[in-house]
């Protein structure tokens, strides 16, 4: 070798050497800059591949009676939870086994938690049982990503059902929980009654917990560092205005039925106690979603999903004939001694029959025994005067036909026409007088649930104010402080002390001599009421009966409707007797009026024989 090749040679070696020194400082370098220099950034780095940051759910508020007894609770149920990254998905056969349920509804829940994240950990199915829930721990070696969480589910340790009260839960959807800062995937939410409308109020705020898990995902033990902790907040208490054995009763006297009841208390409008029949089993409804029972009765034709205290809409039929009165005493078109006399049916074009007996009546004897011949030539006079309009607001003071501000969804407004409604109906300046005489008693185009009849029962019982019905009175929140709910109370100011005299005076009498007084009147608390018959083109007439009691200082309004039941003296009224005597009374002394509620058999009434003949 020549000595200028040994020469290149060694400084090509040189320059090998000069760059494995330098590339070696670079690693070192940057290995002292990540261990050292950065340490506490890439400390916790490593640490979040060891430790999985998990959700604790906060507790549903829990619900109270007016008396503060505790009537919807929260009790504990296992539910099995996954991380979509670390789930092998070649052992959902086995999972699917494992829980018992279907590959395709299995497969359907993976796909819906990757889409919600693939690395947080969220519900997969919920309430399992013990037996599933241990099958699940002893495989979840072979189960990686696969974990479970206690959470909880509605509970009733009462006997109330109270379906259309308390309302449902369901998981959110997906456009609830993407749109929501405080939902994740599997929460579920109210759809129906106060958990609905007080759904934010009732839901605490989740917290947050820190786990190592294993190189599967599964939990080992609690992180150490607990300060990233953050605890959950229960959600508010709600205390509401439900008599709970008033409450049973009504559901027990509504059973077998179609119809709806509400009483309240008229000097607040406190909710004493509601009922929609049929109604539907909350238990079913209240932790896993039983899906037989839930289609079996979204498709029964008698609708128990729908709340036919707040929705429903029928014609009050004679209940609304005290209002008439004291529309007509207020316009000047009647007083207390003007007469009308009923031959057996009110001519005007053509006769509108009158059941009631053949002789002359004022307004008091009218309501005592539903004239209709009475109201019909009231009502004639308003309209053909001018007054429907008029007429439709003052029915309107008494918040009925307006909105309605109960904390319950869906409640309706109710149907009170005026000339504009009528000329959207029938096509403009196309009605008559004929056509609005029927509103007189209560039937036409008027129509109305039973809780706004409960509503303008309690004006009348309670001096002339307007109020609010509610469900809920109070509220407690976490740290105990509670809140009271302030509702209003408006006076109608056309309503005077005198003309509510002799309204009341006729309703006291269809308790005390009408045809219902068998059932209704009861020597221990006097009470008024008002009986009606809504006629129903569809099938048997439907019964109704309001009423309040005590007479002389009303504690208690009650309100009933039975679909298809004919006569409401003998279907409604009843219903309502045993209620107010429960209430008022504390017991039932009277059982032949309880048992007959029990074993009601609707027969038809004079105007379905007539008909039919």
């Amino acid at each position: 070798m020549s000595i200028s090749q040994s020469n290149r040679t060694r400084t090509s070696i040189r320059a090998l050497q000069v760059i494995m020194i330098g590339m070696m400082l670079v690693v070192f370098g940057r290995v002292f800059y990540l261990q050292i220099i950065e340490y506490d950034v890439y400390a916790a780095l490593g640490q979040e591949n060891s430790v999985r940051q998990e959700y604790v759910d906060a507790a549903r508020g829990l619900i109270y009676d007016r008396d503060g007894r505790l009537i919807v609770d929260n009790e504990p149920i296992y539910s099995i939870t996954i991380t979509p990254s670390l789930f092998d998905k070649d052992k959902l056969p086995l999972l699917a086994d494992i829980l018992n349920v279907s590959d395709s509804l299995l497969t359907d829940r993976v796909q819906e938690a990757q889409r919600y994240s693939w690395y947080r950990t969220s519900r997969l199915i919920t309430e399992i049982d013990f037996e599933r829930f241990s099958a699940i721990q002893e495989n979840l070696w072979q189960l990686p990503g696969i974990g479970h969480q206690i959470e909880s589910k509605r509970h009733y340790p009462t006997d109330i059902n109270g379906s259309h009260l308390f309302g449902y839960l369901r998981e959110a959807s997906e456009a609830e929980y993407q749109n929501s800062d405080r939902l994740k995937l599997g929460d579920k939410v109210g759809k129906s009654g106060i958990e609905m409308i007080y759904e934010d109020t009732l839901r605490g705020n989740d917290g947050v917990k820190y786990l190592r898990v294993n190189a599967l995902g599964q939990a080992i033990s609690n992180f150490e560092d607990t300060t990233l902790s953050q605890p959950p907040v229960q959600g508010t208490d709600i205390f509401t205005t439900i008599d709970t054995e008033l409450q049973v009763l009504a559901e027990e006297l509504m059973e077998g039925k179609k119809g709806a009841l509400v009483a309240m208390d008229p000097k607040t409008g406190g909710v004493l106690a509601m009922v929609s029949a049929p109604d539907y089993d909350l238990q079913k409804l209240a932790g896993r979603l039983d899906s037989d029972y839930w289609q079996a009765i979204n498709a029964d034709t008698l609708t128990p999903l729908y709340n036919r205290a707040i929705s429903g809409r029928q014609p009050p039929g004679s209940t609304f004939k005290p209002i008439m009165g004291l529309i007509g005493l207020h316009l000047g078109f009647i007083d207390s001694t003007t007469t009308v006399y009923n031959s057996g049916a009110y001519m005007r074009g053509r006769p509108y029959r009158d059941t009631a007996p053949i002789g002359d009546y004022n307004l008091e004897n009218a309501i005592a025994n539903s004239s209709n011949t009475f109201f019909f030539s009231l009502m004639d006079q308003i309209a053909t005067n001018g007054y429907l309009n008029e007429w439709s607001s003052l029915v309107k003071d008494l918040g009925v036909g307006v909105t309605n501000p109960i904390d319950l969804p869906y409640a309706s407004n109710g149907i009170v026409p005026d000339s504009t409604y009528l000329n959207r109906v029938f096509g403009e300046n196309q009605w008559g007088v004929g056509d609005v005489m029927s509103m007189g008693i209560g039937q036409g185009l008027l129509s109305l649930s039973p809780l706004q009849v409960a509503q303008m029962t309690s004006v009348i019982a309670n001096g002339g104010y307007r109020v609010q019905p509610h469900i809920v009175k109070a509220t407690r929140m976490p740290s105990g402080k509670v809140i009271e709910k302030d509702p209003q109370l408006h006076k109608v100011e056309w309503i005077t002390d005198e003309n509510l005299g002799v309204v009341r005076a006729g309703m006291r009498k269809v308790v005390s001599e009408g045809p219902s007084r068998y059932y209704t009147n009861n020597p221990e608390v006097p009470t008024a009421g008002k009986t009606g018959t809504a006629q129903n083109p569809h099938g048997r007439d439907h019964g109704w009966f309001t009423s309040f009691a005590p007479y002389d200082d009303p504690q208690i309004v009650v309100s009933v409707l039975i679909e298809n039941g004919g006569y409401g003296s003998i279907s409604a009224a009843p219903v309502a007797a045993v209620l107010i005597e429960k209430y008022i009374e504390g017991e039932i002394s009277r059982n032949y009026v309880y048992n007959y509620v029990l074993n009601f058999e609707s027969r038809p009434t004079d105007s379905e024989l007539i008909d039919n003949e």
